[in-house]
């Protein structure tokens, strides 16, 4: 991938997007083995016009099993909502063409939901969030409210900052060393005044200290452009926020891209549909 792409990918989604490093994770996040038989294959949601992730990360493990993977800097509650949103459209690249109105029951893999999380808000370990706790509640019209929804979704979320979920990291190289790579960042950014400088000595200092040697010297420039962007919109947020300068979400859309941010980026930021960005384009 050239540093000219138009930033498609996250450092995470950069990073962690091989199966061999999917297998790798999914066995430390649950605790297992994944079978060196069982394949897994990469089925990520993809604008096809646009070449532009939808998602983040979602992988078949072994046609039996589909495994939604979100990376998150910022506490997001309506993780659950959009994974259901996610899940639907994978559902219909995995059916395809096949009859859903046949007669014949169709088999589909059985989904997990994780969401990575590794900003500098305060978070738990983990947390686990349902899509029904955001549904409306009947009482006000009039009606009981059930106790058991139709419809519910459950999403693990994993504190992956540098020291957290310890037990978890371990068992993933690549995770490991991915936190280690944040943390050293964000104390370079502190001491540093400028971004671009402390991005410097993080890749030179993680490189000699063997964190993500090898791919940092594969993929140096990339990383350097992929954590700039990255940076740069949150600190556009931070701003706004501080100053209360609330423009509305369509002219940040608008923009973010103008300045070269993705649509990816841009909708994961302003909460905007992919086709209300693509018209601000």
């Amino acid at each position: 991938m050239g540093a000219n792409s138009r930033y498609k990918d996250s450092l995470f989604t950069f990073l962690f997007g091989k199966p061999e490093i999917l297998r790798e994770l999914y066995s430390a996040l649950e605790g297992v083995s994944i079978p060196v038989e069982v394949p897994v294959t990469i089925n990520t949601l993809q604008e096809v016009l646009f070449v532009e992730r939808i998602n983040d990360i979602s992988f078949e493990i072994g046609g039996k099993l589909v495994v939604l993977i979100e990376h998150q800097s910022t506490i997001n509650p309506n993780m659950a909502l959009r994974l259901l949103m996610y899940i639907a459209r994978v559902y219909e690249k995995i059916v395809g063409d096949k009859n859903i109105y046949t007669t014949k029951s169709i088999a589909i893999p059985r989904p997990e939901f994780f969401v990575l999380y590794n900003g500098q808000a305060p978070y738990p370990d983990e947390k686990v969030l349902k899509l029904s706790d955001a549904f409306e509640s009947t009482a006000s019209i009039g009606l009981p409210d059930k106790g058991n929804s139709a419809l519910e979704l459950t999403v693990k979320v994993i504190n992956i900052n540098e020291g957290r979920n310890e037990a978890i990291v371990r068992k993933c190289r690549i995770l490991s060393e991915y936190s280690a790579f944040i943390g050293k960042a964000r104390e370079f950014e502190k001491e540093v005044a400028d971004k671009n400088e402390a991005m410097k000595k993080t890749v030179r200092y993680c490189r000699e200290h063997d964190i993500l040697k090898e791919f940092l010297e594969q993929n140096g420039t990339e990383v350097m452009n992929m954590l700039m962007t990255e940076w740069k919109m949150e600190d556009a947020l931070e701003v706004r926020f501080e100053e209360g300068m609330e423009k509305g979400k369509e002219e940040i859309a608008r923009n973010a891209l103008s300045e070269g941010f993705s649509m990816e980026i841009v909708q994961k930021i302003t909460g905007l549909d992919m086709e209300t960005i693509k018209s601000l384009s």
